[in-house]
């Protein structure tokens, strides 16, 4: 038993050590959109591998690793806290969309990269003490729906790639 156990922690720590290698290859990708923050959400893949292989408690447990570790790395606090926003936002609609929804992993996947926008837009409206950075919501969901596709088809490939694997962790 302890060594399922050992074997679990073991795996989730590569699934946060992979979250963060996603995010830190995406800090070395330059912006060139027109709305500021707008990235492609690389480290999702890593979120939703562990939602699928694992369930919410460990995929959590992996986001909030990633998004300390990538904040204080390559951001500031105020990374850190539009990232645990949109991130905690994002792994509660994708539980659901998977639980309720019926929804393939694209779906899922989808409905996590525009639900990390527009948690993140609320922080910043919040923190700005603006609401009229609403206006930038279009695009940034525009933007969830096609990274989140892309993710979404990477996640689907891999789950059938590794769920052999996966199985006997």
């Amino acid at each position: 038993m302890q060594s399922k156990i050992g074997r679990k922690v073991a795996v989730l720590g590569l699934c946060s050590a992979g979250a963060i290698l996603l995010g830190y290859v995406e800090s070395l990708i330059p912006v060139f959109f027109f709305v500021p923050g707008m990235k492609l959400g690389l480290a999702n893949l890593a979120i939703v591998l562990t939602l699928y292989f694992f369930g919410l408690g460990s995929a959590a447990v992996v986001q909030l690793v990633r998004i300390v570790v990538v904040g204080f790395l390559f951001g500031n606090l105020f990374s850190i806290a539009f990232s645990l926003a949109g991130g905690f936002f994002s792994l509660a609609v994708m539980c659901l969309a998977k639980r309720y929804g019926g929804f393939t992993v694209y779906g899922v996947s989808v409905a996590g990269g525009v639900s990390h926008n527009i948690g993140q837009i609320f922080v910043a409206a919040f923190l700005v003490e603006n609401v009229k950075i609403v206006y930038y919501l279009p695009v940034l969901l525009l933007s969830g729906l096609v990274t989140g596709l892309l993710i979404g088809l990477v996640s689907d490939e891999a789950m059938r790639r590794l769920g052999a694997v996966v199985r006997k962790i």
